[in-house]
């Protein structure tokens, strides 16, 4: 190999690497602060020490800038929901608990829930962003809720409801409790004592009840 063909340094290879991330980082910042309509591209690499050149080398848009912040936040909290219902298979009790507990402390992370308001917010503009999200975030994470309450069922854990309807109780709360922080400002609760009111509650609806109750 000769001296005009070696490869990079290592260290500016990592630096190369890290790029991306820099990039969502920044503009994850940028978002929050002035919302997606409102950030340009130039903020972007600004904040992330970059030109706008160098962005573009990365993303070609704002749009595929939302769309890889949410496959590196939110669609692994997607997969590892689904992970851990299948450490539980033979408890649909306990893995809705464990699932439902991993995806309240991961939206009670304001980086996290600031994602899905960013969407939610753009959807009517960019469906493809809607489209996106619906198709990596939400169909994948309702399907391993249903499937967990459809096993409660049939297993005599729960009693019989329809799983779709059920799922969306379960959810629902859990996204309205994150995104009263992120769009009104209400002041958190505590995610743990959050977790357990909500699962205490959906749990004692879900239960088998004796026949003529």
């Amino acid at each position: 190999m000769t001296k005009s063909q070696k490869s990079p340094p290592r260290k500016f290879r990592r630096r190369a690497e890290a790029r991306p991330d820099e990039v969502l980082d920044a503009a994850l910042d940028i978002f929050i602060a002035k919302g997606f309509a409102a950030a340009r591209v130039e903020d972007i690499a600004r904040a992330a020490g970059l030109s706008k050149g160098a962005v573009y080398l990365y993303f070609p848009s704002k749009v595929a800038i939302l769309e890889a912040l949410v496959r590196r936040a939110i669609v692994p909290l997607v997969q590892h929901a689904g992970a851990l219902a299948l450490t539980r298979e033979s408890d649909p009790r306990q893995a809705l608990i464990l699932v439902l507990s991993f995806i309240a402390r991961g939206l009670a992370e304001p980086r996290n829930a600031a994602i899905p308001r960013l969407i939610l917010s753009e959807a009517g503009t960019f469906p493809e962003l809607a489209a996106m999200y619906r198709r990596e975030v939400v169909d994948p994470g309702l399907a391993v809720l249903a499937g967990l309450i459809s096993r409660g069922i049939e297993t005599g854990v729960f009693r019989a409801v329809d799983p779709a309807l059920a799922v969306r109780n379960a959810i629902g709360p859990l996204i309205v409790n994150a995104l009263m922080a992120q769009i009104f400002g209400f002041d958190p609760p505590d995610p743990e004592r959050f977790i357990k009111a909500h699962i205490d509650v959906l749990l004692n609806g879900l239960a088998a009840r004796p026949e003529g109750l």
